[in-house]
Formats: structure tokens, C-alpha cells, sequence
């Protein structure tokens, strides 16, 4: 096994030279590595979705099923496609326009498209300290808001088909910067106030790691300042200058997998027109 820089980042590239199984790995010195780097890939271990599940449950304590994505398998339904479509995704982290962020982004590749469609990821950390003063004080003085409506088969997903409007009332109560109402139609509207800049799970550092520029260009969502004043387009713009400077990429090959600590990376992909491009994808929280 052969352990090399990833990209200018800290993300590493794990390449197994010999015939070895990724179940083989030791868990404690690979998540060992997962801290320090943030972005793990592991290559040439021939892996299939069903083993990224295996090997992802030595880390986890729970999964959690996103609500857009196609399950694969009906006996795996955590394992999913990835976003459906061909575009372009802008850089974002999973669930980071929620309290329900997961810790880390599993993602497996079947199939590669022909023709682009890379993965993208950009180092919170990094884009937080390219950011201009001016940017970091305004980031700092005022939070952002997420406004999202979820139709009741879309909780549902989330929760179990058996759930109701009760469990959710359960899970959002008595959660800091959440406000939330039930509609007549049992859809449920949510006002979710947080940070653009967090504190990463590992080192306890600043990044500026969150879904505004994915949820900005969201026409089913609204993103504000906490006051509702609107963000300026020029911001978002000045944003996206240091973003197309941090931006780093993953170029899959079958059987990849790649290991993202949600907390400090943000993740997106380049537009494809290949309709076999095949990346499972699995959310989990860890141990």
C-alpha cells in the first residue's frame, strides 16, 4: 500500500499495490489518516457499493438517507445515486443548510463518464483564510439563514415510511437556530440559522465550509442574511473568485472510494454528458 498527496491540499491517496482487501485495512490508523487529511481516496481495491457499506459500517454509528437521491438497492436503501442529472453541482457540504449535517461523504465509482464529470472539493479551511478581511468580518458578524419546504414524502424519507407528523415535532423541537411550521398539507417549513464559518469535527479549526453558494442558485430553497436582508450577488461573486482558486479534483476510476470530512470540505462535480457515469454515494455519522 502506497500513501501519496491527493492534491495541494491534505487529502491523500491511498493505493493498494498488492491484492488486498479494503476490509483488511486497520481501522484506527485509516481514521487516524481521515483526521489529518479530510479527504481519503482509496484506489485499486476494486470496490463495489456493497463494500463501501461494509467498510463505511467499521467507522459509523448511523447512516442517513438523503431525500433527492435514488436508492440503489431496496436491501442497502442508505446507498444511493448520486444527485440526479448531469450539471454542474456547485460546492457545498451535505446537509449544511440543516442541523443534520453528517460527518462524512462516502463516495464509490462504477462507472466514470467518458468525458468529465469529475468530483470537485474544496478545503473549507483554506478558502476561510483566502477569503478577503472584509468577507471574514461580515461572515463573522452575521450568520445566514436557509429557508426550505419539505412535502410530507420527503420527511418521510428521511424519518421511515411509518413516521409521523408527531416524530417529527420529536426531532425539531429544542434545536438552537431552528424554527419550523406545519402546514394544512402536512408539509413542513423550516427556518434554519447558522454560521458560514464552523469549526471543523478534527482540529478545531475555522472553515468556511457550508451550502450557501449551492443553496443561493437553489430555486426550491432561500438563503438571507439571519435579518432576511438579501445577499448581494457581488459577495457571492467575490466568493466564487476564491473558490475557482482552491478548487481540486478527483478524476475517478472504477472501483475508487473517497472518504470527505463534511465538516471542513465542500464537494461538487464538473458537468458530464455520459449516461453511464455511475457514483454510488452513503452519508453517515461516525463513532
Amino acid at each position: 500500500m502506497e500513501i501519496a498527496p491527493l492534491s495541494t491540499s491534505s487529502a491523500k491517496l491511498i493505493h493498494n499495490k498488492t491484492s488486498q482487501s479494503i476490509l483488511q485495512l486497520p481501522v484506527e490508523e485509516t481514521l487516524d489518516d481521515f483526521k489529518v487529511s479530510g479527504v481519503l481516496l482509496f484506489r485499486d481495491f476494486g470496490i463495489d457499493y456493497e463494500q463501501m457499506k461494509t467498510f463505511a459500517e467499521k467507522f459509523s454509528s448511523r447512516f442517513v438517507l438523503d431525500k433527492d437521491r435514488p436508492i440503489v438497492d431496496p436491501r442497502n436503501k442508505f446507498i444511493t445515486l448520486v444527485d440526479p442529472g448531469m450539471h454542474y453541482v456547485s460546492p457545498h457540504c451535505e446537509n449544511a443548510n440543516s442541523p443534520f449535517r453528517p460527518d462524512v461523504i462516502w463516495f464509490c465509482c462504477a462507472v466514470p463518464a467518458e468525458r468529465s464529470g469529475e468530483t470537485l472539493f474544496w478545503d473549507g479551511v483554506r478558502v476561510w483564510k483566502e477569503l478577503s478581511q472584509e468577507l471574514q468580518e461580515l461572515f463573522i458578524a452575521k450568520k445566514i439563514r436557509f429557508l426550505q419546504k419539505f412535502p410530507a414524502a420527503d420527511w418521510k424519507r428521511f424519518l421511515g415510511s411509518g413516521a409521523t407528523l408527531t416524530d417529527v415535532k420529536r426531532m425539531l423541537n429544542n434545536i438552537p437556530g431552528l424554527n419550523y411550521k406545519i402546514n394544512e398539507d402536512q408539509s413542513v417549513s423550516i427556518e434554519y440559522i447558522c454560521s458560514a464559518v464552523v469549526k471543523t469535527k478534527y482540529g478545531h479549526q475555522d472553515a468556511f465550509a457550508n451550502s450557501l453558494i449551492a443553496e443561493y442558485k437553489n430555486p426550491r430553497g432561500i438563503v438571507t442574511f439571519e435579518d432576511a436582508s438579501p445577499i448581494p450577488s457581488t459577495l457571492i461573486d467575490q466568493i466564487n473568485q476564491v473558490m475557482n482558486n482552491c478548487i481540486e479534483v478527483i478524476s475517478w476510476k472504477p472501483g475508487d472510494l473517497v472518504m470527505i470530512d463534511n465538516s471542513r470540505f465542500l464537494h461538487g462535480r464538473r458537468s458530464f454528458s455520459d449516461r453511464k457515469r455511475r457514483i454510488y454515494s452513503l452519508l453517515s455519522y461516525l463513532k
